[in-house]
């Protein structure tokens, strides 16, 4: 399985070792459906539903000066939820990721925004260019759709790039090449949105059968919802967003209307699409009542959308300068009176973040940090950076706890399709990006706490001030750091022989990164 870390740049970039793989990576190639003999689509019951703001009529007073908050947890919800909304849009759907893979969960939800592009809904796709899998062409073709765009952010190594494009952009503007965009944002009518950890990608829903990620979104009703949208139309505004039909030469220069009848049947097929999923999502109404009923969904004042700015910043230097993210996570931890909880799936830390995590130590805060383990990462560049600096971490007096590979929590927050293969379940990885202050601020994003995150990605994360959504998530994040879920790491001990003597050399050979710029 190609690897999605968030870490990419040490794949694609940085690594010199890896300069040949940026030579060859090409566009994906066309997707393929296979013939089907059976029309599946015939199958499914087409029946009218009410839109959304029948749904948000009830609150519509609570959304103009609160926001509704629910975590989702699960990434069995965090999909149906979006493919519910998807289904209930009245007016516009506008769709923000750094990875959106053509795997099963990719090509589901494409189908699911092709067809509100048919009912007429005003669907706009942002993906960022390094990690976009999809082949040119088959983009093209999508938005061909005269309710459907697509831009590709910051496009000079990938989608409408040659090898010759590639090495020019690598060698002369290093620093813009590695200003990616991070964010991860899907918003419906500008009213309703999720944000948080999960891309586009089988793995991040609990579907794929060999790694999976644990991870966290929030869905945000009203309030902190439009400023999303604002955050949103900024980056689509941006130079730096360009829409693929400027960047892919259309050599058939046709007019007709795109046929995405394999795509359609591909998404009805039951081999595809678990019958048992798509009748959860028709009864999500009843979902929502239950939320409702039983205080899940927290009406709160005050919860701020942070995101940074379309660049991030402007400095020559690579690694240089910060961003409106950076700015604001260090203002909350300075905040800090008796507790931190941080979930990472990559902890590369500066002597800057280590005086600021001893800071906050020396004046009594306890500081938990949970990230992955070599066994459970899947990035073992990343890993490499954490490595040569955990000692210096510990000192500071952290306390680290490392994911286990076959975690136990896997068991309540796993697809039902994983359920089912528990005693040849894939590895389980951390990828939640999450911070609890003082048991009163619950923050939930896109940020990792590593160099990428704090000077070149553009990242963005709820704050959300609640005591009760701040325990709640924070019960989670300790439980997860219970022995069944985590190894707790010393200075004496870590969980690195945990793996074959390969994976640990291969961390080994990793330290060909300098260690300047972690």
């Amino acid at each position: 399985m190609m690897s999605n870390s968030i870490y990419y740049s040490y794949k694609r970039i940085i690594n010199p070792v890896l300069f040949s793989l940026l030579l060859s990576a090409c566009s994906a190639k066309p997707i393929l459906f296979p013939e089907s003999k059976h029309d599946y689509c015939a199958d499914i019951e087409k029946k009218s539903s009410p839109m959304l703001s029948t749904y948000l009529t009830p609150v519509t007073d609570k959304m103009a000066n609160q926001t509704g908050v629910y975590v989702l947890e699960q990434g069995i919800e965090a999909m149906l939820s979006r493919a519910w909304l998807t289904k209930h849009a009245e007016e516009t759907i506008d769709v923000q990721y750094f990875i959106f893979s053509t795997d099963n969960i990719g090509l589901i939800a494409t189908d699911y925004l092709v067809k509100a592009a048919d009912r007429g809904i005003k669907v706009r796709v942002l993906v960022d260019d390094i990690m976009v899998e999809a082949n040119g062409e088959d983009l093209l073709t999508l938005s061909k759709h005269k309710n459907l765009s697509i831009k590709i952010y910051n496009p000079m190594v990938n989608i409408g790039k040659n090898v010759f494009d590639k090495v020019i952009n690598l060698t002369t503007n290093f620093h813009q090449l590695n200003q990616r965009m991070h964010n991860k944002t899907f918003t419906v009518d500008g009213q309703v949105s999720i944000t948080g950890g999960r891309n586009v990608a089988d793995e991040y829903f609990g579907y794929d059968h060999e790694y999976n990620f644990r991870d966290r979104d929030v869905l945000l009703v009203g309030g902190a919802a439009n400023d999303i949208q604002t955050s949103f139309d900024q980056f689509w505004e941006s130079d730096l967003s360009v829409d693929v039909k400027e960047l892919i030469k259309d050599h058939e220069q046709s007019t007709a209307v795109p046929n995405f009848t394999a795509l359609h049947e591909y998404a009805c097929n039951p081999e595809n699409f678990v019958p048992s999923v798509r009748k959860k999502i028709k009864n999500i109404p009843f979902a929502i009542d239950e939320i409702q009923k039983n205080q899940e969904l927290q009406w709160v004042t005050g919860v701020e959308y942070v995101s940074d700015i379309p660049g991030k910043n402007d400095q020559t230097d690579f690694l240089a300068g910060s961003g409106i993210s950076t700015e604001r996570l260090v203002e909350l931890l300075r905040s800090a009176k008796t507790s931190v909880v941080i979930q990472t799936p990559y902890l590369i830390t500066t002597k800057y973040t280590r005086s600021h995590f001893k800071a906050l130590v020396d004046k009594g805060v306890e500081v938990k940090i949970l990230t992955n383990s070599l066994a459970s990462n899947d990035n073992l560049e990343a890993f490499s950076g954490y490595q040569r600096n955990r000692k210096d971490l510990l000192k500071t007096g952290v306390q680290i706890y490392e994911f286990k590979p076959d975690a136990q929590i896997r068991r309540k927050i796993m697809s039902e399709v994983m359920q089912k293969q528990l005693e040849h379940a894939p590895i389980f990885g951390l990828h939640a990006k999450t911070m609890v202050i003082d048991d009163n601020i619950a923050v939930i994003g896109t940020f990792n706490l590593d160099p990428r995150s704090t000077h070149l990605n553009t990242e963005n994360f709820v704050v959300i001030p609640s005591k009760k959504m701040a325990e709640e998530v924070k019960f989670g994040m300790l439980e997860e750091m219970q022995p069944e879920n985590a190894w707790r790491v010393t200075l004496d001990w870590n969980p690195d022989g945990e793996v074959s003597k390969l994976k640990q050399l291969g961390v080994k050979l990793r330290r060909v990164v300098p260690k300047n710029i972690l």
